[in-house]
């Protein structure tokens, strides 16, 4: 009988063809996202029952979903972050849950890289001035010589590291499990958590999702920063206390702060920090390069298939 495989993020067969042709080599009907945006639980519930496995996006799987999901074998979460899927339930329901461990490093690594020197040069807003017909004499900054810190330093804030070595500077990373010999290769000095925030012009945020990180940059961190300090985020909008990185915009504590996630989404058009002229927004989108979706979808698609052939899929998660 053939297996039904709920594809939740989206543009899959567009981006994915050979993971497609995959799925259908081996017996699999692919349903795939039509919404071009998280399913919500009233769309999923229409649809769960059905389903044998799901690559899935950002939308939640949690208890609520599982109990509907009677034909669920397993999740193969399309990208990293875990934090939208309760593993403990999944596994009382007996539903393996994956990810795509590494394998959207570079492109996330290079968008943070791109952000740096786009604060840095005010790219977005002079592109912006020319086709309005201004002629802006911008004065900016040179990456050459200032002090990056890194919060967290794994897997994609080590390639950030390695990107930033053909620059003049200094690298601070704080993390509570750190990899010594990856610091040492890539001349990035340890520190703690208030040391990274006192003494790096800008700070580039690459820590999980976590109860223990949740706003983990908030009124007091960010006013732990140099004034001026420049911010990204490319990691998990919940890390951030919007509210407080809009106060810290409005008030020119930092002089610019560019992010990729947010605390909502898909964000809302009335949030406070749109409205600001100091800060760069994208719709996360960092892990969005044909190369990642290339590699993710197969990653996904060989989990999948492993779990009904029987054979224990890479990169498990919950048992």
């Amino acid at each position: 009988m053939t297996k039904k495989v709920l594809v939740t993020a989206t543009n899959y067969s567009l981006y994915c063809g050979e993971a497609n042709k995959l799925f259908e080599k081996n017996g699999f009907e692919v349903v795939e996202n039509k919404f071009g945006r998280p399913y919500s639980f009233a769309e999923l519930k229409a649809v769960i029952p059905s389903i044998d496995a799901v690559v899935a996006g950002v939308d939640t799987w949690d208890e609520s979903v599982f109990q509907i999901a009677p034909k669920l074998k397993i999740i193969a979460r399309f990208g990293v972050g875990i934090d939208n899927i309760d593993l403990k339930a999944a596994k009382l329901h007996h539903i393996l849950v994956t990810n795509a461990k590494g394998q959207n490093a570079s492109s996330v690594a290079d968008q943070a890289v791109a952000f740096m020197l786009s604060m840095l040069r005010n790219i977005p807003h002079l592109n912006s001035s020319v086709r309005e017909g201004a002629w802006e004499r911008f004065v900016g900054n040179n990456l050459d010589r200032k002090e990056i810190g890194l919060l967290g330093f794994g897997d994609i804030a080590r390639h950030v590291a390695k990107r930033l070595s053909g620059f003049d500077v200094k690298i601070r990373a704080y993390d509570k499990y750190p990899n010594m010999d990856a610091a040492q290769k890539l001349h990035v000095e340890i520190c703690s958590l208030e040391e990274v925030l006192e003494k790096s012009d800008i700070v580039s945020l690459h820590l999980p999702n976590l109860p223990e990180t949740h706003h983990i940059m908030n009124q007091h961190t960010f006013s732990m920063m140099k004034d001026g300090a420049y911010f990204l985020n490319t990691a998990r909008g919940a890390l951030v206390d919007e509210r407080a990185l809009t106060e810290a915009l409005q008030s020119h504590k930092l002089k610019m702060a560019a992010i990729d996630v947010y605390e909502e989404e898909p964000v809302k058009k009335g949030n406070p920090l749109l409205g600001l002229n100091n800060l760069i927004c994208t719709p996360h989108t960092c892990g969005d390069t044909y190369e990642t979706y290339h590699s993710i979808g197969l990653t996904t698609a060989t989990a999948v298939i492993d779990c009904f052939n029987g054979s224990t899929p890479k990169n498990l998660l919950n048992f």
